[in-house]
């Protein structure tokens, strides 16, 4: 039963949200892909059912019940109807914490599948669909790890148009942005943006019309993140200054932030310079989509 899954780190290329609802959400419109880093989650054979983080961002993620992974897991034997083998969970936490990379809807995505593998349980993909929606509005998406764009909640999903593999370089100044403050930011600003879909082709040709179609969008929660946060302005004012970035921009709430480049030597040399000039910024060269 020893078996591992790989949890990739979700980037908004863009993110336009509109006020808050009576239902207490905010409607948005967002284009998602993922990455080739992110967390893994393992499973092994024990005597009792277990739980353990390890990985450089351990230590800023809370074992309490309300763990993504613990309550993906026991989801997922409630759903099997009966007794199930114990089984020990290890958390291998690369990502940082409350980062804007959809890090503890992927991780509960990623438990979701694997017990379903290891323990052998008869259950549809509808069924795992459910449990991840009531997870986070952006279970779903998390759970396939596929482009998509997400409307109402986040969980309505819509096909994204057909896109190259994007090679681009993670930035994390290592602060925490928590979501709920930097909603209610949001708020407080007015709720200036807008839930509309903006205009995409239906399908790109190359990562420059990717940049440029993304120049006309937004990530509208960048300036009360960055109100909150000045470190983000700082990451963003720093990627948008090197010559290989063709486009920065905040993923979700904060604090990562993205730039894509024209490709893989491009990503490669912004990364080796960013890493030198900022040690103690988290820095990481991805592609999306691979």
């Amino acid at each position: 039963m020893s078996l591992s899954r790989f949890a990739p780190a979700k980037i908004n290329l863009y993110l336009h949200v509109g006020a808050l609802q009576a239902d207490g959400f905010h409607p948005v419109s967002s284009l998602m892909a993922f990455a080739d880093v992110g967390d893994r989650v393992a499973v092994q054979p024990a005597e009792a059912l277990d739980f353990e983080v390890t990985g450089p961002f351990a230590g800023g993620l809370a074992l309490e019940p309300n763990n993504l992974v613990l309550r993906a897991a026991w989801a997922l034997t409630k759903l099997a109807g009966g007794p199930v083998p114990p089984f020990r969970l290890i958390l291998d936490k690369q990502l940082p914490i409350a980062a804007g990379l959809g890090g503890g809807s992927s991780d509960a995505g990623a438990t979701l599948l694997l017990l379903r593998d290891a323990l052998g349980l008869p259950l549809q993909d509808e069924a795992l669909n459910a449990v991840a929606a009531e997870l986070g509005s952006d279970g779903i998406a998390c759970l396939w790890a596929e482009t998509v764009i997400g409307e109402g909640r986040g969980d309505k999903l819509v096909v994204a148009p057909v896109m190259p593999v994007l090679d681009a370089v993670l930035v994390n100044p290592r602060v925490a942005s928590p979501t709920g403050p930097v909603y209610r930011a949001y708020d407080e600003a007015g709720a200036p943006g807008n839930a509309m879909r903006p205009w995409l082709p239906e399908s790109f040709e190359d990562v420059v019309e990717v940049a440029a179609v993304l120049a006309t969008c937004r990530n509208d929660l960048e300036a009360p993140a960055v109100a909150l946060t000045p470190a983000i302005g700082e990451v963003l004012e720093t990627l948008r200054g090197e010559p290989e970035t063709l486009l920065a921009r905040m993923s979700g709430s904060g604090a990562t932030c993205f730039a894509l480049c024209a490709g893989d030597i491009e990503a490669e040399g912004l990364a080796e310079r960013l890493q030198s000039m900022r040690p103690d910024w988290w820095v990481r060269r991805c592609r999306l989509g691979a």
